[in-house]
């Protein structure tokens, strides 16, 4: 048969240097590439008979492509027309280079950084571009008193990077700033980041299959182009904050500030000043302050629950056992000794992380409505807010929820309900008229003059990007202007070709630690990169029926939830505030945390609309979706220190490890 081509049998592939047809003079061309790069591949020549592999390949891979077959003699119907189709000469695995744009280096960033090097190994740029003057997003910015996590420290971190020195139970903002700073100067991630720089806008181009962007260099003023393959959005949600809405705030002559630009050197001491806002930020400032006013004015909209301190929570669940063999002082710092511990004792380390780490995972029942939990917690966690506040009748009144428990944010927050008793605070629950030069005016009319006003209203949690994002469809700002956020799993969006985000639209940010959370999405993510490098996918995108039907889901989904009860929460923050009473539920995941990390543990490919990398000759029908397979061989052979029989590895055979154990005598 014209055409065929039969190869000898060799022990293996790099010692085989002779290849030749049995029936026609062909030409044996070697390409050799030492490393993926899209400069023109090294390519040699020679006859058949004595072609020999060349003597430095040190490893690199061999692509074969065999020329000269005879095609005239084939039947007409089983011709192939070149110009339909031509096979790709290059092995199965090659990768195509790319180049991706991550922006903002926070926790998601940061370790996004570490999962592509993880996961693409080769072949790519990553450049992440961070509006601020350093790394570590929220935990750089949020610099007021009191600013800690409510998330136990040993879990609110990187499990690829434990630190067992944290110095609380509940670390202060400084601390996981240094944490996260630390990992980047460890890890050499300092050259993959750029500090004051900020994408201000991104437009994809259909043709090139990639965003065109435009970034600002915020420290000269000045504005570039840039291009990025895959766009990853990590700003996350909690970084726009915002100004609450009343009249006359900016006319206001003394001290104007935000928790989330906290200035360094404001000086409150034996001053009059409002905190306007009871979320996590409210109720952490205002026992700070309390004791070093002169008059604080606490204005609240909403009663929030503030729970009692997690250690104690924990501590009588199944956590009991190992906590009781924690040091902690009064405050919940963890003793020089209990550190030491942690440090040299690996085994009860691990314990001890793992077992705080399932208890926040089983918090998830608490939040369903009308169950018996949900219905326990109440009772004990109203109990516990009256006893905090000296059973004052008025502030029980005033303070205590009379909605479900969850459907705002659970705070703990031990020294707030006390510091509301002392005799110079005022609480405000009718809401502020306006803001005067020097003063602020109540409902009722009264005016107060102030010193200084503290907004500790939190953050544009509209989900809508920060900077114009262009898409098939226009303007994701417009679009979710107009309609309410929805997402693929969210982290993927229609008509967004090769753009990813952490924490959009129905993440479990309520759930537990968003470190944990981010390396799932990350691995996720660098899943679908990795395929679509592999594969010559040249744009990927959720296709609008799958994400339909994803949201379906969660609107019915949600009313089970006490998220979904009427009250006024950021969960439900599509609205141009941020809150509303009873929105659909845009914050949150319609289920636990395990169920969102199995969630993502399979990429489901038929969700998706593909479009293929088209080349010279990739077929009459448009691209072909299988020239990725390549010359007909496989990467995973061409490297001479491969192991090409990795498939013959498992218990029965063992592994080079176990090999010299003596195979099982016959019965």
């Amino acid at each position: 048969m014209t055409g065929t081509l039969l190869l000898p049998v060799a022990a293996n592939l790099e010692a085989n240097s002779h290849y030749q047809s049995a029936d026609a003079p062909s030409t044996a061309k070697l390409t050799t590439k030492t490393s993926p790069s899209p400069e023109p591949a090294t390519t040699t020549t020679a006859s058949p008979a004595t072609s020999e592999q060349p003597d430095d390949l040190n490893g690199a891979s061999i692509s074969i492509d065999i020329l000269g077959a005879d095609t005239n003699t084939m039947s007409e119907d089983k011709k192939i027309d070149a110009s339909a189709y031509a096979v790709k000469e290059v092995p199965l695995g090659t990768t195509k280079p790319i180049r991706i744009v991550g922006i903002g280096a926070g926790a998601s960033g940061i370790n996004m950084i570490r999962t592509l090097r993880e996961k693409l190994h080769d072949n790519y740029e990553h450049v992440v571009y961070e509006k601020n003057d350093d790394v570590g997003g929220t935990w750089y910015e949020s610099r007021y008193p009191g600013c800690r996590c409510d998330i136990p420290s040993h879990n609110y971190q990187f499990s690829w990077r434990p630190n067992r020195a944290w110095s609380s139970f509940f670390s202060p903002a400084e601390e996981i700033g240094a944490y996260l700073c630390r990992i980047c100067e460890d890890e050499g991630m300092k050259d993959a980041i750029k500090t004051r720089h900020e994408v201000v806008e991104a437009r994809w181009d259909e043709a090139k299959g990639r965003w065109l962007l435009t970034v600002a260099n915020l420290a000269t003023g000045d504005k570039f182009d840039d291009y990025a393959d895959f766009l990853i959005n990590g700003s996350g949600i909690l970084n726009a904050w915002k100004w609450p809405t009343i009249e006359g705030l900016h006319d206001f002559k003394g001290d104007l500030l935000h928790t989330a630009q906290w200035p360094k050197d404001f000086d409150y001491k034996d001053k009059t000043v409002v905190v306007i806002g009871n979320g996590s930020s409210g109720v952490q400032v205002v026992p700070e302050l309390q004791p070093h006013v002169k008059k604080l004015v606490h204005v609240i909209r909403t009663p929030t629950w503030i729970v009692p301190p997690r250690v104690k929570i924990f501590a009588m669940g199944a956590a009991g056992a190992v906590l009781r063999d924690v040091e902690l002082d009064k405050d919940e710092n963890f003793t020089p000794e209990q550190i030491k511990r942690f440090q040299n004792d690996p085994a009860f380390y691990r314990t001890f992380v793992k077992t705080i780490e399932k208890e926040v995972n089983n918090t998830f029942p608490i939040l369903l409505k009308d169950g018996p939990v949900q219905a326990f917690a109440i009772q004990h966690v109203r109990q516990y807010m009256t006893a905090m506040l000296g059973g004052n009748e008025r502030l029980c009144k005033a303070l205590i929820p009379d909605y479900p428990l969850g459907c705002r944010r659970m705070t703990p927050a031990p020294t707030y309900l006390p510091s509301l008793a002392q005799p110079n605070v005022e609480l405000v629950t009718d809401g502020v008229r306006r803001i005067l030069p020097d003063a602020i005016e109540l409902a009722d009319g009264k005016v107060i003059k102030v010193d200084a006003i503290i907004c500790a209203t939190g953050f544009d949690v509209s989900f809508r990007p920060r900077f114009p994002l262009i898409g098939r469809n226009g303007n994701l700002q417009d679009l979710w202007r107009e309609n309410t956020a929805e997402a693929y799993m969210s982290c993927a969006v229609p008509g967004l070709p090769n753009y990813f985000m952490f924490l959009g639209p129905n993440a479990p940010i309520g759930h537990g630690s968003v470190f944990t959370l981010s390396e799932h999405i990350a691995t996720y993510i660098a899943g679908v990169i990795s395929k679509c490098q592999a594969e010559g996918i040249k744009a990927i995108a959720p296709s609008q029926g799958a994400v339909d039907d994803y949201n379906e889901h969660i609107r019915a989904f949600m009313p089970r939830t006490t998220w979904a009860s009427s009250c006024n929460s950021w969960f439900k923050g599509s609205g141009e505030d941020g809150s509303t009473s009873d929105g659909p539920v845009t914050a949150l995941h319609p289920g636990s945390r395990i169920h969102f990390f199995h969630m993502l543990q399979d990429f489901r490919g038929e969700d998706f609309e593909y479009v293929y990398d088209a080349e010279a000759g990739s077929g009459t029908r448009g691209r072909n979706r299988f020239q990725y397979l390549g010359n007909g061989f496989s990467t995973k052979e061409l490297d001479p220190k491969a192991d090409t029989t990795w498939y013959l590895d498992g218990p029965a055979l063992g592994t080079a490890e176990t090999s010299n154990i003596a195979a099982p005598e016959k019965s």
